[in-house]
């Protein structure tokens, strides 16, 4: 791949990287502060979060978050 061709894409990816780092820290933050969850335990959560990107905080806060 040429550096100018990545040139190009920066302005569409550098939108979708701060986004994952937001959600991937919101949820990472929630699953550490949190001792109740719907599936699972903290360690399997935290795994879930750091390793699967984009998906792993959308599975979180939709299927493991618990009652608050």
């Amino acid at each position: 791949m040429d550096l100018t061709m990545l040139k190009e894409y920066f302005p569409f990816l550098i939108p979708l990287v701060i986004l994952q780092l937001v959600l991937s820290i919101t949820a990472l933050i929630h699953v550490l502060r949190h001792p109740r969850y719907r599936f699972g335990n903290k360690v399997m959560w935290v795994l879930v979060v750091l390793f699967i990107q984009f998906i792993g905080p959308a599975l979180y806060f939709t299927l493991g978050r618990g009652e608050e």
